[in-house]
């Protein structure tokens, strides 16, 4: 039978993991508020990371993230759900750090920046993060990592067009 400290610690564990699963949860709803920096800053450490891919970038810092979610991302992606799907959540033993790994289902109004057409799209990729328990007792994440399978426009599907040209860089360049 497990000593009260065991259960203790397990009650814990299945605590952090509910509150790992909110954060996903609330940042995919701030990103759907117009990606709306009140609600998503505060939801990543102060040094944290949002590396996005697929031409969007890495973005390091809370001031780097605002220029990010209010420029770029704001600019182009004009409406959107996303859907947070199949959290896996890793606690580290000492409480303090944990993984998360979950899946993105999105559709989006996206528009061209070189021709201002809205274009209604298909998004779908991986989410991986790394997240830490701050002195506040708050989760946040130190790094988001997005691996985009596919952003298709709805019109074509993913078959025809995996990935639409919005006239970005590519990663790298």
């Amino acid at each position: 039978m497990p000593s009260l400290e065991d259960l203790a610690k397990r009650v814990r564990r299945l605590e952090d993991i509910e509150a790992i699963k909110q954060i996903i949860i609330i940042y995919g709803k701030g990103s759907d508020d117009h990606h709306n920096v009140d609600v998503m800053l505060p939801l990543f450490t102060e040094d944290g990371v949002l590396d996005v891919g697929s031409g969007y970038g890495r973005y390091e810092g809370r001031e780097a993230l605002r220029e990010f979610l209010t420029g770029p991302a704001e600019e182009i992606i004009r409406w959107s759900i996303h859907y947070m799907l199949s959290p896996v959540i890793e606690v580290a033993e000492d409480g303090r750090t944990a993984h998360a790994f979950w899946y993105l289902w999105e559709v989006a109004n996206m528009e061209d920046p070189r021709t201002k057409e809205l274009e209604a799209m298909w998004i779908g990729g991986t989410y991986d993060s790394d997240l830490v328990k701050e002195a506040d007792g708050q989760w946040r994440f130190k790094e988001i990592r997005l691996k985009m399978e596919f952003m298709s426009p709805y019109s074509e599907g993913w078959v025809k067009s995996p990935f639409h040209d919005f006239g970005l860089p590519t990663d790298g360049e």
